[in-house]
């Protein structure tokens, strides 16, 4: 199984969209990727934005919360493969090593999102931000998924999932 961590400092937005899209694709395509989120200081829930488009897009939303990043180091933690932040704050705090089964270090890359949480404007405008950023979340995670993932070497990894991010 490859394990992939998506960060965003309050684990309730982006990370959580990301996480249960990569699931529910990953489940959907017959790929061996698990992903888990987490934040630096996490806000305690999950906006209720980010449930509602993914339930309308048919992703289940059961047992997803937000937690933090503490629960994924330590001997107890899943192995991790990947670790991708997906917000600037997350990306520029001095993140714990995550790492594999093995004690290598966690690929780390950037995809940078904006905050949907502070999408200006009425109910159906906010909402459509959360929208627009889970669409923009699955067309990378798609690409994530058609990688060789157990087969690249960190380097190589860090180098596809970055020019992902580029797109």
């Amino acid at each position: 199984m490859f394990n992939v961590l998506i960060l965003c400092t309050h684990n309730s937005a982006r990370s959580v969209l990301a996480e249960a899209m990569l699931n529910a694709l990953a489940a959907r395509l017959g790929v061996a990727v698990r992903a888990y989120s987490a934040g630096s200081a996490p806000s305690g829930r999950i906006n209720p934005l980010a449930l509602a488009v993914l339930a309308e897009a048919g992703i289940e939303t059961a047992g997803y919360y937000s937690k933090s990043w503490d629960a994924f180091c330590g001997p107890s933690a899943p192995p991790l493969h990947l670790v991708i932040t997906v917000c600037d704050d997350a990306a520029a705090e001095a993140c714990p090593v995550f790492a594999d089964a093995a004690g290598a270090a966690a690929v780390k890359v950037h995809w940078g999102y904006p905050d949907p949480s502070r999408a200006d404007g009425d109910e159906q405008a906010r909402r459509r931000a959360f929208e627009l950023t889970r669409q923009a979340l699955g067309f990378r995670l798609l690409q994530l998924l058609a990688l060789p993932l157990t087969s690249l070497h960190a380097d190589a990894l860090r180098a596809a999932v970055t020019a992902i991010g580029r797109t």
